[in-house]
């Protein structure tokens, strides 16, 4: 078995149908999906806001690695380039934690090296996973416990929408 947490993001085209994308690519994989997300933009670029989601998705034949991958060819379906580090994005796939791999691999971080300070992540992930943990600095801590920790600012630029993602879609 391999569960695994993915982030995913868009704010360049139509962003809901690049998230659809992946939740349509991942097929049965998907366990759970979160409400949809506004938020404001990370990392000091200037740009506009993001539509955000978190998916809880599970395959006996992947493991983190094999998500990074998928990941990857989903942001390359959606004709994802990387121009500038926290730039805009037709799609972003993050993979914030699979099953209870520790991994400081350059090309695979896990848990996601900032997952922790980031609210578009850890309030998706509250939605679908209330009881959820994440390690951080090599103590597992409940994510609702990690997110009063934040800045207000950060916490205040996400904002759940009306949009939806659609599992019947697929």
């Amino acid at each position: 078995m391999s569960r695994a947490v993915l982030s995913i993001g868009s704010n360049v085209g139509d962003s809901l149908a690049h998230l659809q994308s992946v939740l349509d690519g991942l097929g049965d994989a998907v366990v759970a999906v979160s409400p949809v997300y506004s938020t404001a933009p990370w990392g000091g670029v200037e740009q506009q806001d993001f539509l955000n989601a978190v998916l809880v998705v599970d395959d006996p034949a992947l493991d983190g690695y094999g998500w990074l991958r998928r990941g990857q060819e989903l942001e390359a379906a959606a004709d994802r380039v990387r121009i500038e580090r926290w730039g805009p994005r037709t799609l972003d796939v993050d993979v914030v934690t699979c099953d209870d791999i520790r991994s400081d691999d350059p090309e695979l971080t896990l848990p996601h090296p900032r997952a922790h300070e980031r609210a578009f992540v850890l309030i998706p992930w509250l939605d679908v996973e209330p009881e959820a943990v994440l390690p951080v600095d090599g103590t597992t801590t409940r994510v609702d416990a990690l997110l009063p920790l934040l800045e207000d600012e950060e916490r205040a630029g996400v904002h759940r929408t009306r949009l939806v993602l659609d599992r019947r879609s697929r």
